[in-house]
Protein backbone atom coordinates (compact mmCIF):
# COMPACT_ATOMS: atom_id res chain seq x y z
CA UNK A 1 0.00 0.00 0.00
CA UNK A 2 1.56 3.65 -1.08
CA UNK A 3 1.76 6.16 1.48
CA UNK A 4 -1.17 8.32 -0.33
CA UNK A 5 -3.39 5.06 -0.14
CA UNK A 6 -3.11 4.84 3.39
CA UNK A 7 -3.65 8.36 3.58
CA UNK A 8 -6.81 8.18 1.76
CA UNK A 9 -8.12 4.93 3.42
CA UNK A 10 -7.09 7.24 7.10
CA UNK A 11 -9.30 10.21 5.92
CA UNK A 12 -11.83 7.75 4.64
CA UNK A 13 -12.38 5.98 8.38
CA UNK A 14 -12.67 9.85 9.85
CA UNK A 15 -15.11 10.73 7.17
CA UNK A 16 -16.83 7.71 7.12
CA UNK A 17 -17.36 7.61 4.07
CA UNK A 18 -15.22 7.43 0.72
CA UNK A 19 -14.23 11.26 -0.20
CA UNK A 20 -11.64 12.87 -2.72
CA UNK A 21 -9.79 14.91 -0.35
CA UNK A 22 -8.62 16.88 -3.73
CA UNK A 23 -12.31 18.26 -3.96
CA UNK A 24 -13.14 21.19 -1.99
CA UNK A 25 -16.61 21.20 -2.13
CA UNK A 26 -16.52 17.14 -0.49
CA UNK A 27 -13.51 18.89 2.13
CA UNK A 28 -16.00 21.26 2.85
CA UNK A 29 -19.04 19.45 3.27
CA UNK A 30 -17.75 16.61 5.27
CA UNK A 31 -16.11 18.77 8.06
CA UNK A 32 -18.86 21.04 8.13
CA UNK A 33 -21.39 18.28 8.79
CA UNK A 34 -19.61 15.12 10.19
CA UNK A 35 -16.84 17.71 12.64
CA UNK A 36 -18.95 20.66 12.59
CA UNK A 37 -15.54 22.87 11.18
CA UNK A 38 -16.08 25.59 9.40
CA UNK A 39 -13.42 26.70 7.09
CA UNK A 40 -12.49 30.71 7.12
CA UNK A 41 -12.25 32.38 3.74
CA UNK A 42 -9.05 32.23 2.09
CA UNK A 43 -7.62 32.77 -1.18
CA UNK A 44 -7.19 28.72 -1.22
CA UNK A 45 -8.68 25.81 -0.03
CA UNK A 46 -5.03 25.21 1.31
CA UNK A 47 -4.93 28.37 3.12
CA UNK A 48 -8.43 27.90 4.55
CA UNK A 49 -7.21 24.13 5.49
CA UNK A 50 -4.28 25.34 7.01
CA UNK A 51 -5.31 27.45 9.31
CA UNK A 52 -7.89 25.04 11.07
CA UNK A 53 -5.01 22.04 11.28
CA UNK A 54 -4.93 21.83 14.33
CA UNK A 55 -9.10 21.52 14.73
CA UNK A 56 -8.70 17.61 13.60
CA UNK A 57 -6.51 14.83 12.62
CA UNK A 58 -8.54 14.60 9.06
CA UNK A 59 -7.66 18.15 8.24
CA UNK A 60 -3.65 17.32 8.61
CA UNK A 61 -4.23 14.30 6.60
CA UNK A 62 -6.43 16.17 3.67
CA UNK A 63 -3.60 18.83 3.44
CA UNK A 64 -0.84 15.85 3.54
CA UNK A 65 -2.61 13.98 0.78
CA UNK A 66 -3.37 17.46 -1.07
CA UNK A 67 0.21 18.55 -1.17
CA UNK A 68 1.60 15.20 -2.20
CA UNK A 69 -1.10 15.06 -4.99
CA UNK A 70 -1.64 17.99 -6.62
CA UNK A 71 2.11 19.32 -6.71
Amino acid sequence: MTNNAFILQRISNFAGTEIDPCSDPQVSKVLRDKFNIYLPQRRSMTESLKAVANDHEIIQLIIKYRSTTLS
